[in-house]
């Protein structure tokens, strides 16, 4: 067993022991089991996923970093949202709108590295949810391909 906490500056999201855990990182995904070497990594926007006995549970996140030490995991990151917490119209919605403030700051290298990273959340927001629901459409269109 691995003993995981995942906090952001505003709540603990998760605090507990499980089998693995599946991190997004920016060379790709890795699935942490226990005994891992130690690490620290940086987290990219994606889907976190716990298996435990019970099951899984995914969590979409923003950026952060990751401290693999033993048996113990510790991640930190800007934001995490619970499926459970997300409704896709509202993504869809807040997907626009950073879409939109991208286009504007297209000359404005902090803002469009800001609005890039609000795209990235709600990106991954919307794979969580539609991962739950086992929908087969595309995070970057909104457009069903499965139906």
């Amino acid at each position: 067993m691995l003993r995981l906490t995942i906090t952001t500056p505003d709540r603990s999201m998760f605090s507990g022991d499980v089998d693995s855990v599946s991190l997004p990182t920016p060379a790709g995904e890795i699935t942490v089991l226990p005994h891992h070497i130690p690490l620290i990594s940086i987290i990219a926007a994606g889907t976190v996923t716990i298996r435990t006995k019970e099951g899984e549970q995914l969590l979409a996140v923003s950026r952060g970093v990751v401290e693999v030490d033993g048996m113990t995991l510790s991640v930190l990151v800007d934001t995490a949202d619970r499926a459970d917490e997300l409704e896709e119209a509202t993504i869809l919605k807040a997907k626009e709108d950073a879409e939109k403030l991208r286009n504007a700051r297209q000359g404005d290298r902090e803002g469009l590295a800001e609005a890039n990273a609000i795209l990235s959340r709600e990106l991954a927001r919307l794979q969580v949810v539609r991962r739950r629901h086992g929908s087969r459409r595309s995070p970057s269109s909104g457009t069903d391909h499965g139906a």
